[in-house]
C-alpha cells in the first residue's frame, strides 16, 4: 500500500474548510499567500512546501461554525489560541504530519510574545508568516464575494502594517508587502484560480510505502475533528467504527477488509462539518429546508475521501451510510443490489449509537426501543435484516460497542 502524504494533507484540509459552510478557500488561501511570501524572502522549496501545508490545516482544532465565523471575521481576541492547541494535539501524534504540529500550535501567537516562550526561531518565524497571513484572509474575507478585493488591497496592506512589530515580524511585514504589491497577489485568491495553484503545488506529492494502521490513525484524526463540532455527537463516529467493526466480525468480513470498513466507519461522517452548529444542536423537527442541508454531508463524505488513492472503495462505504434497500434513501438513490455489505453495516451502526447517544431532543434510547425501531425500517426495507438480526443476537455487545464500554 502507498501513502501519498499531500493528498492527506488535501483531504485533511478539504475537510476543515467545510466549516466555513459558504466559503470553503480559507485554508488554502492562507497556503498560497504563505508560499508567495516565502517565494520574495527567497526561502527554499522545501519550506515553501512546508507553510503551504501548514497553511491548508492551520485551522484543524477548528470545528464549530460559531467558531470559524470568529476567525475570519475578528483580527484579534482572547481565546484565539486554543484551537491552535487542539490542532497541535491531533497532528503531534501523527507522524506523517507532526512536523506541522508546531506551527499550528504558534499561529495565533503575536510576535512581541514568541521571545518569552523560548521557541526555535526557524519555528517562530513560521508559525508567525502563519498568522500574518491568517489575519490578512480574516480582513479580506468580506470583499470576496462582491469582488471587490483589489479595491481594498490597500486597507489591508494599512492594518497589517500597523501591528509590524507587535503581532507580526518585520521582516515577515516587509515581505507581505513587496509580495502583495502587484495586482495578481490578490488575484491568485479568486476561486476560479485557486485549484489550479493547489494542483501545480501537488504534483510533486511525497508518497511512500505505508500500513492500513497508518490509514486508520489518519481516520481517527479525522473523527476527532468530526466528533467535536457537538457536544451531542462527541464520540459518535468512534462508537460507529467500533459498532461497525464487531458487527463486521459477527458477519464473517475479516482481514483488511475488515479494517477498511473500520476506516471508513470512522470517516462517514466528514461531511457533516459544513452543518450550521444550530442546525446539529436543534430541539426542533427540521424543516424542509433544513433536511435539505443536511442530506448534503454524506455526498461531501464522498468528494472528499475519493481523492485519496487506494479509497475509492472505502468513499462509497462511507458515503451510502443513508442508502435504503427500497432505494428511498440518499445520496444516490441506490437500490438493495447495489448498495455493498460494508455500507449496509455502517448505515446499521450509525443508527444504533445515535439512538444510544443523547441528542438536544431526546435522551438516550434503551436497547430493546433501538431493536423495536430496527426491525420496523427492516420491514419497510430501509435497512438489512441480516444485521439487524445480528443487533438482536448480540444486543449487549453492541450497546458497549456503541457507547464506547470495554468488553
Amino acid at each position: 500500500m502507498q501513502i501519498n502524504v499531500q493528498q492527506m494533507v488535501l483531504t485533511l484540509s478539504s475537510a476543515v474548510d467545510l466549516v466555513g459552510v459558504n466559503d470553503v478557500f480559507h485554508g488554502r488561501r492562507v497556503g498560497m499567500m504563505a508560499v508567495e511570501c516565502a517565494r520574495t524572502l527567497g526561502w527554499d522549496e522545501e519550506t515553501r512546501r512546508q507553510l503551504f501545508d501548514a497553511g491548508l490545516l492551520h485551522d484543524c482544532g477548528v470545528s464549530s461554525t460559531r467558531e470559524h465565523h470568529r476567525l475570519v471575521n475578528e483580527l484579534d481576541w482572547e481565546g484565539s489560541n486554543l484551537h491552535c492547541e487542539k490542532g497541535y494535539g491531533l497532528l503531534r501524534d501523527f507522524a506523517p504530519l507532526a512536523h506541522l504540529a508546531p506551527i499550528v500550535r504558534y499561529h495565533h501567537t503575536h510576535w512581541e510574545h514568541m521571545a518569552g516562550l523560548r521557541i526555535e526561531p526557524r519555528i517562530a518565524h513560521h508559525a508567525n508568516l502563519i498568522h500574518l497571513v491568517d489575519r490578512v484572509d480574516a480582513l479580506a474575507a468580506r470583499y470576496y464575494q462582491d469582488e471587490s478585493l483589489l479595491l481594498h488591497a490597500g486597507e489591508i496592506r494599512d492594518v497589517i502594517s500597523r501591528y509590524r512589530d507587535q503581532f507580526f515580524a518585520p521582516d515577515l511585514v516587509d515581505a507581505f508587502l513587496a509580495a502583495s504589491a502587484p495586482e495578481a497577489f490578490w488575484l491568485l485568491l479568486d476561486p476560479a484560480y485557486i485549484p489550479q495553484y493547489v494542483a501545480d503545488m501537488n504534483a510533486s506529492g511525497v508518497i511512500r510505502p505505508g500500513t492500513l494502521e497508518e490509514l486508520k490513525q489518519f481516520a481517527f484524526l479525522i473523527a476527532r475533528i468530526v466528533d467535536a463540532k457537538s457536544h451531542f455527537t462527541a464520540e459518535h463516529s468512534l462508537g460507529v467504527a467500533r459498532l461497525a467493526r464487531f458487527l463486521g466480525e459477527q458477519s464473517g468480513v475479516t482481514g483488511e477488509r475488515l479494517e477498511k470498513l473500520e476506516i471508513a466507519a470512522l470517516m462517514h461522517d466528514i461531511g457533516k462539518l459544513q452543518v450550521p452548529d444550530e442546525l446539529l444542536d436543534s430541539s426542533a423537527i427540521f424543516s424542509p429546508e433544513n433536511r435539505s442541508v443536511m442530506k448534503k454531508h454524506s455526498f461531501a463524505t464522498y468528494q472528499i475521501l475519493r481523492r485519496i488513492g487506494g479509497f475509492e472503495e472505502l468513499a462509497l462505504w462511507a458515503a451510502e451510510h443513508h442508502e435504503s434497500l427500497n432505494g428511498s434513501g440518499y445520496p444516490f438513490h441506490l437500490q438493495a443490489g447495489e448498495i455493498p455489505h460494508e455500507a449496509r453495516i455502517i448505515k446499521v451502526a450509525d443508527i444504533f449509537q445515535a439512538l444510544a447517544q443523547r441528542r438536544p431532543y431526546r435522551a438516550p434510547m434503551p436497547v430493546p426501543k433501538i431493536l423495536a425501531l430496527l426491525r420496523t425500517m427492516q420491514a419497510a426495507g430501509e435497512v438489512d435484516g441480516a444485521i439487524v438480526d445480528l443487533v438482536a443476537l448480540h444486543p449487549e455487545e453492541c450497546r458497549r460497542a456503541a457507547e464506547g464500554e470495554a468488553g
